[in-house]
């Protein structure tokens, strides 16, 4: 892996910070991590990149970017404006989108919201954002409020060391030792008694609201670029007929699957670069 230019992107109200690789000429492209992720998962990945400019951002309350606001809650539509403002400050007028899991949920609202920005767009492991039938949008909101107020009070947990904090990542996960490593390095803060994670811990609870499926899918359909989804084989276990339905209306897509777990840009980079790199150059050629 190799690590990339740490730069910083000023919002209007917020600092993200990001990493960059590639030639200041290159292609531009945005990078955007999954849930509790930050930056560095595109380590491995973006720098087989050839002949792009790829700049990887710390989403909101994640690796070393500012929390949103105390009054302000976290979901799908609150990146998007991010997103935009963060191209903005680059000085990225069109440019290519790759998202991972909760990343590519974000990615698929961006093309809608903000017609001809995006040129190409890479939905690596995701396919819109989560969505809730309308009539249990009471009970969910309901649950996220108790979640909110239970993670106010709430202490952050104390790891002993490095290795402690890469095993609590790990749990649950694909990841290995050493592919997260970077990720944990760019999570936590030493603290009295060891280090603990800096991700704001409100991503931890539900959402207030979600998208029902209708709007999902209507915003996928909205998309007005070309698509490249990647499937890992071994990925995260969303039902095989949601997936079919919702790539099914993206209005250009090339579907491909890969051996691998839910991060296998970050595991096994070398698996979907190539696929990447032949996307972005055969749709510009």
């Amino acid at each position: 892996m190799m690590n990339g230019r740490e730069i910083s992107v000023d919002l209007a109200h917020q600092r993200l910070a990001a990493l960059e690789w590639g030639p200041e000429d290159g292609s531009p492209v945005l990078a955007l991590h999954g849930w509790l992720d930050n930056a560095a998962s595109f380590s491995g990945l973006a720098p087989m990149l050839d002949g792009m400019r790829v700049v990887a951002l710390d989403l909101a309350g994640h690796g070393r970017s500012d929390h949103r606001p105390a009054v302000c809650s976290h979901h799908f539509v609150d990146w998007v404006p991010q997103v935009i403002e963060a191209a903005d400050a680059l000085r990225f007028e069109r440019f290519g989108l790759i998202g991972h899991s909760m990343g590519a949920g974000i990615s698929t609202l961006v093309p809608a919201a903000f017609p001809g920005r995006i040129d190409r767009l890479v939905l690596i492991e995701g396919a819109g954002p989560m969505a809730t039938p309308a009539e249990e949008a009471p009970v969910l909101l309901r649950r996220a409020l108790e979640d909110e107020r239970r993670v106010a009070k709430t202490k952050p947990k104390t790891h002993p060391d490095l290795a402690s904090a890469v095993a609590a990542r790990r749990r649950d996960t694909d990841l290995d030792p050493t592919s997260v490593r970077p990720m944990v390095e760019r999570a936590v803060e030493e603290t009295d008694g060891g280090i603990r994670f800096t991700f704001d811990p409100r991503l931890r609870t539900r959402s207030r609201w979600r998208f029902t499926e209708d709007q999902a899918l209507a915003f996928l359909s909205a998309i007005d670029c070309p698509v490249l989804a990647i499937r890992a084989i071994s990925g995260w276990p969303v039902p095989e007929d949601l997936m079919q339905a919702r790539l099914a209306v993206i209005p250009d897509l090339t579907r491909v699957e890969v051996e691998g777990g839910h991060h296998v840009h970050l595991t096994h980079p070398e698996r979907v670069a190539s696929v990447i790199q032949r996307f972005f150059t055969d749709s510009r050629s």
